[in-house]
């Protein structure tokens, strides 16, 4: 029986640097910036700055997943295909939906979309925490999760961070159809007034 991350505290999930513990820091910050978005507290700009920090943390948290964390997992852990199969069709529904929403900025269903978005985002993130992610911590001692923690994070720095539906979501195809894009992603995500409130105005 798997335990989930969420339940155990950063010693024995390898210490800071693990890579599960880099997985669970981003998951929460996801999580308060959805709440962020939905509790209604927020002004339309900074509903829009949300959703680009959003999305941007989803694509590049995911891109890393799928090529750092995914191919471990389907090489160490029984069913380890039939799990990560099931997480990177998550990731391409969230993709799919996300590449809607960005779309469509003066659609009526936008907000509609970005809580669906979430609620995948959230399923995505049990099943990650609840099922994948404990069977690295049951194959590898602390020293290993670190050192997939750096490589992780160093894939992460360098990721696509907008949608890319037609992106694969293994290596190599990712890396090499993603890795440009991500280029073009950064400096998008550094022009000023590039959120829906902007292009609506």
């Amino acid at each position: 029986m798997t335990v989930s991350i969420s339940r155990r505290g950063a010693a024995a999930l390898g210490g800071g640097g693990s890579v599960l513990m880099r997985q669970r820091r981003d998951h929460a910050r996801l999580d308060a910036m959805m709440n962020r978005w939905s509790d209604g507290g927020a002004t339309d700009d900074e509903r829009d700055a949300l959703w680009r920090d959003i999305v941007q943390l989803v694509f590049s948290h995911a891109f890393a997943e799928e090529t750092v964390l995914w191919p471990v997992l389907r090489r160490v852990a029984p069913h380890g295909e039939e799990l990560t199969g099931r997480v990177e069709a998550e990731h391409q529904a969230i993709n799919d939906l996300i590449a809607r929403v960005e779309k469509s900025p003066d659609d009526p269903r936008r907000a509609e979309w970005i809580q669906e978005a979430f609620a995948l985002i959230r399923q995505d993130i049990r099943d990650e925490e609840d099922e994948l992610l404990p069977r690295l911590r049951a194959a590898f001692g602390d020293r290993r999760l670190r050192s997939i923690g750096a490589a992780w994070e160093a894939v992460r720095a360098t990721a696509p961070t907008r949608p890319h539906p037609g992106v694969p979501r293994r290596p190599p195809g990712n890396a090499l159809r993603g890795v440009p894009l991500s280029v073009f992603d950064r400096l998008r995500d550094r022009a000023p007034g590039g959120g829906p409130a902007a292009r609506r105005a």
